[in-house]
């Protein structure tokens, strides 16, 4: 899914950090959010998780503009115990619950172990991942996951049934690259898929399961979170935000000395870097390995944006008069 393009524009990812923000003021966010909206956007496009960067944009803006989402929310913390937040997101993007929401939890999990993070009525919160990488430091372990709205038909094929399935899970080193699962349960499975009914045939276990942790999605990013399963109950005040979310923080003192632990994930790394690829002569990664090697790629020659991310950004710059960095 996040192959990187064949041809592509090297871009500053300063500039393109504030040409994101540029966007999303000019869509009418406030500054402070269109500014962590654009920080959190272009560190998935330095990482090379393309289709959930800048591009994502193209859609934020015309939301947000067209008054389907809030361009100006204020996450609040509506329920809240020693070990755990419930956060309404206020009608806007789910960036700002979410990454507000696992800052807080961070707080929380030094003291209380296991800490839980429930984020609802907002839009797409992006990649997983971008949560899950926040608590990296913090000696512990993460699960994030989201739901959204789901509007399921009788004699629709099953796969609808597991929605837009994204999860991220970590687990810190000491020097090497630490583990980031960052993915999609059913990318591979949409409806465009060209695929898809090969893979069912060939691999039907597989098939099963990919639905299966899309359908923990959404009971525990979506149901959870106050997303009902029929829309007709849904009560929004901004239609876009149809969404929820879930972080997980696990303290991992509780079982090992975190030191311990980190040196034993930098062994793992080592190691599966010595294993044979799919594909001869390119290299091996744990989860997150591949990203961090296009980051530091990015740090030093700028972000790689194929033509049709620069397509989408350039539809969206025109319509609310913003140049483009490129």
């Amino acid at each position: 899914m996040n192959i990187p393009p064949e041809t592509a524009v090297r871009v500053d990812p300063a500039a393109l950090e504030r040409f994101a923000a540029a966007l999303g003021e000019a869509a009418g966010m406030p500054p402070a959010r269109a500014g962590l909206l654009a920080e959190l956007l272009t560190a998935n496009d330095r990482r090379g998780v393309w289709s959930h960067g800048t591009q994502q944009l193209a859609t934020y803006v015309r939301l947000v503009r067209d008054g389907s989402l809030n361009p100006a929310p204020e996450p609040a913390v509506v329920r809240e115990t020693a070990n755990s937040l419930l956060v309404d997101g206020d009608g806007g993007l789910g960036y700002f619950a979410a990454a507000e929401g696992t800052a807080r939890l961070l707080d929380k999990v030094a003291d209380a172990d296991v800490a839980v993070l429930v984020t609802r009525q907002h839009g797409h919160f992006g990649a997983a991942g971008l949560y899950a990488r926040m608590t990296l430091g913090h000696d512990v372990l993460c699960f994030v996951t989201s739901g959204h709205q789901l509007a399921l038909q009788p004699g629709e094929p099953v796969y609808s049934a597991a929605g837009g399935s994204p999860m991220a899970f970590t687990a810190p080193t000491a020097e090497e690259d630490p583990l980031v699962l960052d993915f999609g349960a059913m990318h591979d499975l949409y409806a465009d898929s060209p695929h898809r009914d090969e893979i069912a045939a060939l691999a039907p276990g597989l098939v099963h399961r990919a639905i299966g942790m899309g359908a923990v999605c959404q009971a525990w990013g979506g149901l959870l979170a106050g997303v009902p399963l029929d829309p007709a109950r849904a009560v929004r005040r901004w239609p876009g935000a149809n969404q929820g979310s879930m972080v997980v923080v696990v303290k991992i003192a509780l079982f090992a000395p975190p030191e311990q632990f980190r040196a034993e994930m930098d062994a793992y790394v080592r190691a599966v870097r010595e294993l044979r690829p799919f594909v001869a002569g390119q290299p091996t990664y744990l989860p997150g390995g591949v990203e961090a090697e296009r980051e530091r790629a990015a740090r030093a020659d700028g972000v790689g944006l194929g033509e049709e991310h620069r397509a989408l950004l350039g539809a969206a710059a025109a319509e609310l008069g913003v140049p483009v960095p490129w």
